[in-house]
């Protein structure tokens, strides 16, 4: 009797094989250009020695005018370096001299006309060369002459060395993220912020799924509520906090004076730490109807011959729900606390909005856009990426071995 061939190996599975990865493809280049090119990218200029106002390599730019008149008619090209610090070298730019237009002396050096055709060596521009080329011409009609030599670009040609392609690295980019405190204080603000702001939110969706997981009246216009802060735009809500507490105005404010709670208004989103105790509430506000929904989701799933059992054997509501209910909820909680932390850890809209990372509220994702726009540095993004990558590694090897993720 011959053996039967391993699974896979025959020519029906070998075919359904490539079919799976024929229709796999177009989503696998999809998600390599949308997500892993970028990601490389990233990671690339981080350990560049650049910023991001220098990805583009040097070039020599090429101006052109026309001054003077008469006999003192001139048009002059202005020749400059982009870089301040590296050299552009074999550079010349060809023009086309305007119709009407001649030459009435003699030419720079390097330079040379055949017909209107008008060529100039520049040779190597230093990093920040920036000169001026006269060349002395006549025009039958200088108006003329000048309207088309503003309206053509001499073309231009030069070598440089591209620092985004070459194979120089360095760390010095990480060494400013790392210099000092600032990096340490900034983490521990992003770290409180998650931390609190994902435990808070499932703790309050749990609560809330809670009180509906049961059948009564305007059941529906109840969830309907309870979805309106995730639901709402974020700048609509932001603003509405900021009215709300704000200092001078709000409702917030005025209601703590009359009831003698203080005596002065409180600059909720301006003191610290209350500025990130409040900006870490709004979190918590915002985003736990999603908890909710998930976890009233896998309650109402959860069979109810448990209940009936433990409620005939005398088990209070404490012990129903610590013994019954949140066992079947850990997988659910697990893969929330996962997304919801992942999500918290990169939030940079609703920080900005309320305090612009101001009175002690700058996280990392505030740092990446300042960093970014300011000092042209990204790789604090590279550092988010690693913490990410640390903490989910750490979550699927330590937190979700009992619940099977």
């Amino acid at each position: 009797m011959e053996p039967t061939p391993p699974t896979g190996t025959t020519p029906m599975a070998r075919r359904e094989a490539r079919l799976a990865w024929s229709l796999l493809a177009p989503t696998m280049i999809s998600v390599a250009l949308v997500v892993v090119l970028p990601l490389i990218a990233i990671f690339w200029i981080s350990f560049k020695p650049i910023g991001l106002a220098d990805l583009r390599p040097p070039a020599a730019i090429v101006s052109e005018r026309i001054r003077g008149e008469g006999d003192d008619m001139r048009v002059e090209y202005r020749v400059r370096n982009s870089s301040q610090s590296d050299q552009v070298t074999e550079v010349f730019f060809v023009d086309d001299l305007p119709a009407g237009m001649t030459i009435a002396g003699d030419l720079p050096a390097g330079c040379s006309v055949a017909g209107s055709r008008l060529t100039c060596e520049v040779g190597t521009l230093d990093g920040g060369y920036n000169e001026r080329i006269r060349i002395p011409v006549m025009a039958d009609d200088a108006d003329a002459a000048e309207e088309a030599a503003e309206a053509s670009e001499p073309e231009v040609s030069g070598r440089s060395d591209s620092i985004l392609t070459n194979t120089t690295f360095t760390l010095d980019n990480f060494a400013r993220v790392f210099d000092g405190d600032e990096f340490w204080g900034v983490l521990g603000v992003t770290l409180f912020y998650t931390v609190f702001g994902t435990i808070g939110a499932l703790v309050v969706g749990l609560f809330a799924a809670m009180l509906l997981n049961k059948s009564f009246r305007g059941q529906g216009i109840l969830r309907g509520l309870y979805l309106f802060p995730y639901v709402a735009p974020i700048i609509a809500v932001a603003f509405s906090w900021l009215i709300l507490f704000d200092p001078f105005s709000g409702s917030a404010n005025a209601l703590l004076v009359q009831m003698g709670v203080t005596d002065e208004a409180i600059n909720f989103f301006g003191e610290r730490p209350l500025a990130l105790i409040m900006v870490t509430v709004f979190e918590i506000w915002r985003y736990f109807p999603l908890s909710f929904l998930f976890i009233l989701a896998r309650m109402q799933s959860i069979d109810t011959d448990m209940y009936e059992a433990a409620d005939m054997d005398g088990a209070s509501p404490f012990q129903k729900f610590w013994y019954l209910s949140l066992p079947q909820l850990l997988g659910v909680l697990s893969v929330l606390f996962l997304l919801r932390f992942i999500w918290t850890f990169n939030k940079f809209d609703d920080i900005f909005l309320l305090t612009g990372g101001n009175a002690g509220t700058r996280t990392l994702t505030v740092n990446v856009y300042e960093q970014a726009f300011a000092v042209s540095n990204i790789a604090v993004a590279v550092v988010i990426f690693l913490c990410l990558l640390t903490f989910s590694i750490f979550f699927f090897k330590f937190m979700s071995q009992e619940e099977g993720l």
